[in-house]
């Protein structure tokens, strides 16, 4: 069986979590019989292999923009439907990550149906609530979103959320969908307490293990930075906020420190290890990649009460809204949690990345999928 994966920028994963996602569910192959071709974003490679996958390189400008992801998810799916005709392919199935070219997928749907083809389709979160677009990119995502679901012969979706959403807002076009969870892995950091790089990021940070709550993430509206900060400040806590975003590092009134963006997943991960907490924000979207990877590692997690971080975390975290007040008490009471009262919801949140979010059953759930599709 032959399995397209487009819409990720590629593999080996150096960004976010549909990277991650492809690198994983190639790495945990089990499968002989099953061959991914994964489109790669302005690889220096036109074809190779990698994780036993058949990696293609699609070379898009930058000139293009905001454009530059729908031209390259079209540009990967017309290489895909050459591909599937020039070697007379009968049981090939496309997966779209995101909803970037639903109406594009409109004009190819009956030639795929012709070839054969299995469209799946991943639709990511609600990116036309994204506040960080204006408002014709929003009206294009909410289109091509409806185009996606109303041409996918299965929408797969990694939140029970998203996939309600999917299935109440159009209804219309009786979609078939299916719930798979995105993953994560619990293991412990390779980097030392006394790690040189470690200890130059607490004095760069003015902190130090167990004295400050940690955020990561990018520095949109969505995430609401802006809401954790200033009921952090108001709180009564004597410990750190550290947001390590996309952003300049900077220190606001001595307790909000925005750090510099971590590229070592490594120092990344021993710095949420020896956190006191971790605060979550975001809003808008499925399950995140931060959010679990802060459960496999963070002692103690505070997450905004929206329904996509309720049914990850279900009981393993403490919860907060954006009403006034409403995370500085919150912040205020975890400052006075007992070690074992703590210690009791680490175990239930990395016991929840077992038993639901883990790779190795997640990648079979998919190789189970792909072929169901093609029966």
């Amino acid at each position: 069986m032959y399995i397209f994966v487009i819409g990720s920028k590629g593999i080996p994963a150096c960004h976010g979590g549909f990277e991650t996602f492809v690198e994983n569910l190639t790495a945990k192959k089990k499968n002989e019989n099953i061959c991914y071709y994964v489109s790669c974003l302005n690889s220096a490679k036109r074809n190779f292999e990698y994780n036993g996958a058949n990696c293609f390189g699609i070379n898009v400008p930058n000139w293009f923009g905001s454009a530059k992801a729908v031209i390259y998810d079209i540009l990967s799916l017309r290489k895909s439907i050459k591909f599937i005709k020039q070697n007379n392919i009968k049981n090939a199935v496309i997966y779209v990550l995101a909803s970037r070219i639903g109406l594009y997928i409109s004009l190819h749907k009956k030639q795929l149906e012709r070839l054969g083809v299995k469209l799946l389709i991943n639709p990511d979160g609600l990116e036309f609530k994204r506040r960080k677009y204006n408002w014709f990119i929003r009206c294009y995502w909410k289109i091509s979103e409806k185009y996606s679901v109303k041409n996918a012969d299965l929408v797969i979706c990694d939140s029970k959320c998203i996939q309600s959403y999917i299935q109440e807002e159009y209804a219309k076009y009786k979609p078939k969908t299916k719930f798979i969870a995105y993953g994560a892995y619990i293991e412990k950091s390779k980097i030392s307490d006394d790690d040189a790089n470690l200890q130059n990021w607490y004095k760069e940070n003015k902190t130090s293990p167990n004295d400050y709550y940690l955020v990561v993430g990018r520095f949109v509206p969505e995430n609401n930075f802006g809401t954790i900060a200033q009921e952090f400040n108001t709180s009564n806590s004597e410990k750190k906020l550290v947001i390590i975003s996309n952003s300049k590092s900077r220190v606001l009134n001595g307790r909000v420190i925005f750090a510099s963006p971590l590229y070592n997943s490594q120092l990344l991960k021993k710095i949420r290890e020896n956190a006191f907490a971790y605060i979550h924000g975001h809003e808008v979207g499925g399950t995140n990649p931060s959010l679990l990877e802060a459960m496999a590692s963070t002692k103690l997690n505070l997450l905004l009460d929206v329904c996509f971080n309720r049914e990850v975390a279900e009981n393993a975290a403490l919860y907060w809204t954006k009403e006034k007040g409403n995370l500085a008490k919150l912040i205020d009471s975890a400052d006075k949690m007992k070690e074992q009262e703590i210690e009791n919801l680490e175990n239930l949140a990395k016991g929840r990345i077992e038993k639901e979010y883990s790779w190795d059953i997640i990648a079979k759930e998919y190789e189970k999928t792909f072929y169901e599709e093609q029966q």
